[in-house]
């Protein structure tokens, strides 16, 4: 039975452990200089060499070689070999002792524990009276390595916590975890903490070439990239992954198409397909293309991670940035497609798979979120930035020229009054393009975003050339105010105002409003029934296009009330008491639709806004 290759080529001493040389020189230095601990936590993830560090550890503190270099360090019969050795703290890995701790045999002074089967307090207590017993000789050390640390339990912990604090003499306890948050605070005092880093693609692809060249295999560059890449930053899992392509074929040899086969990976030409979908605006080919991946059995999941990352590369490139860790052919590939989408629509892309990848995870329809979410990337450009809708109106900067006004002479609008026809000096500032073709009067042609923008922009530029029905019909008209029985006779016409100015559901609550009295100055009181005040809180939210829409109908009307009508009828007992006041009262909220009134009176294009999204002045 042949040997992994993850157990064959694992490393024998401190210097060829990959990337992890904050830690490994650490070890090798307290070695040398005689200040071991009595507790190491080991942190990171896996395939990072964590297990590795703490056999490697074991050997150097119980190398027959390097204590026989140190016992002969200094005396006459010292070699400079053994010299340089104990001044390395270097295991020698020949020995009986390293080779009986690297390949995981059984040893009286290293013991190898699996916290996940072995995480009991009953095994806490077990370990800690087993750690009393002395190593086998005066100069080794009892090493327990205790794998998938976290997995001990509370309890686990605390009964060791006495032997962590005063362990016996010549014993040292080495942890390894992935998740070091799960261990309690207590013990990582205990202990030194090590965080191993996660092995990049580049060191990844280095090991494996250097592996594959000593077993004499043939490999092409592109595939140790794509499996550096599947290994996810675990150098273990690089050479696992590198076992199985080798078992895939007749001949040992690592090419791009065999690793793809073994893997499952999806092509890179699938991607590039998708992406040219995407900049197309070819929406409608989304389906097939994802469905023959689906067809063909691959990992949806991945596939999602595979578009992430290229349009991560494409970005990198949009933005003059060179992306790292990309195959050669996929490189030309991006470049040439540079410019076909925004940076600002790759952004966006890239924000909208980040949402929708945790719903991913737990979704039992992974198809149909995927088909969905590169539609919406294919349909990018139907959607219309929040800046070049405010640029359409007219507020894109202080560079801006200001907005021409038009002078027109004065006069009494009405609420059903036809805005004149601008004349054609002050026509539009944005240019309308000519139509492509000529609509028939059933069939509408589609509008582009830009259109829209422009003929909302034009809109309101005519608004500023225009006084608008609201701003005219704040003016009273002048003479006697009307009656209550002249308001309940006509009421209807002051709920279809307001309905023709598109205020449907204002309309609704007015029309379910009763006038109850006119003071003499003109100000009218409309009452509602208690038991259904729905209607009347948004009646009264909305006065100012009430006391409008009054205005444009009824001569002599100055404002609007809204009251219930129990607190109209005990007023009305109150004023028939007591003598007529003629003073004008005005609430918080009059005083606000005042000053908002003025300052849209000074500029056309606030009024334009205030009317058409219903604002309200807060300072």
């Amino acid at each position: 039975m042949s040997l992994a290759l993850a157990r064959k080529y694992r490393p024998r001493n401190f210097a060829t452990v990959a990337v992890q040389s904050h830690v490994a020189n650490t070890l090798k230095g307290a070695i040398a200089s005689g200040r071991v601990a009595h507790g190491y936590l080991l942190c990171g993830p896996r395939g990072t060499g964590k297990t590795t560090l703490a056999r490697v550890l074991a050997m150097a503190l119980n190398c027959e070689e390097l204590a026989d270099a140190r016992r002969m360090s200094g005396t006459a019969a010292a070699t400079e070999f053994s010299e340089a050795m104990a001044a390395a703290g270097e295991p020698c890995g020949r020995c009986t002792s390293c080779q009986r701790i690297w390949s995981g045999s059984a040893s009286l002074d290293v013991v190898e524990i699996d916290a996940a089967s072995n995480g009991g307090v009953a095994d806490a207590r077990e370990l800690r009276e087993r750690a009393m017993y002395a190593p086998s000789g005066d100069d080794r050390y009892k090493v327990y390595i205790i794998d998938e640390a976290h997995m001990l339990s509370r309890d686990a912990w605390n009964a060791l916590l006495k032997v962590l604090e005063e362990p016996p003499p010549r014993v040292v306890f080495v942890f390894a975890t992935t998740e070091a948050q799960k261990v309690l605070p207590t013990v990582i005092s205990r202990l030194q903490r090590f965080d191993l880093k996660r092995i990049g693609p580049a060191e990844i692809r280095e090991r494996l070439a250097a592996v594959l060249t000593e077993e004499g295999v043939r490999f092409e560059p592109d595939a140790l990239g794509m499996i550096a890449g599947a290994a996810d930053g675990g150098l273990r899992d690089a050479l696992s992954l590198t076992d199985q392509v080798l078992s895939l074929g007749e001949t040992a040899e690592v090419t791009a198409e065999r690793v793809r086969t073994a893997l499952g990976l999806v092509p890179e030409e699938e991607y590039l397909l998708l992406l040219d979908i995407i900049a197309q605006r070819r929406a409608v080919d989304v389906f097939g293309a994802v469905q023959r991946q689906a067809d063909g059995g691959v990992d949806l999941m991945l596939l999602l991670a595979g578009i992430g990352r290229m349009l991560r590369a494409q970005l990198t490139i949009a933005l003059g940035g060179v992306p790292p860790e990309l195959s050669e052919r996929m490189r030309v590939a991006l470049n040439e497609r540079k410019g076909q989408v925004s940076a600002g629509d790759l952004l966006r892309m890239l924000h909208a798979l980040l949402e929708i990848e945790p719903m991913y995870r737990r979704s039992g329809q992974p198809q149909l979120l995927l088909e969905t979410l590169l539609v919406r990337f294919a349909l990018l450009d139907r959607t219309v930035e929040l800046e070049e809708v405010i640029k359409g109106f007219g507020a894109g900067g202080h560079d801006d020229p200001p907005p021409r006004r038009v002078a027109h002479e004065p006069r009494v609008a009405s609420a059903h009054a036809i805005p004149p026809t601008p004349p054609p000096a002050v026509a539009p500032a944005i240019p309308q393009a000519p139509p492509a073709f000529v609509a028939s009067p059933l069939v509408a042609p589609p509008r582009s975003a830009t259109q829209q923008v422009a003929e909302a922009a034009a809109a309101v530029q005519m608004a500023e050339q225009r006084p608008t029905p609201k701003a005219a019909a704040s003016v009273p008209r002048v003479g006697p105010p009307p009656s209550v029985e002249q308001l309940k006779a006509r009421w209807q016409s002051v709920s279809d105002a307001i309905k023709t100015a598109g205020r449907g559901m204002l309309a609704q609550a007015v029309a379910r409003l009763v006038p109850a009295s006119v003071s003499a100055h003109g100000s009218v009181a409309l009452t509602y029934d208690p038991a259904d005040d729905t209607f009347a809180r948004a009646a009264d939210g909305a006065r100012p296009d009430i006391l409008a829409a009054l205005q444009a109908c009824f001569d002599g009307v100055t404002g609007v009330t809204v009251v219930s009508s129990v607190h109209a009828g005990a007023q009305a007992q109150a004023q028939s008491r007591a003598p007529r006041d003629t003073t004008i009262r005005l609430t918080a909220h009059d005083v606000q639709q005042q000053r908002t009134e003025q300052l849209s009176s000074k500029d056309p294009l606030l009024e334009a806004a205030v009317r058409a999204l219903d604002l309200e002045l807060l300072d």
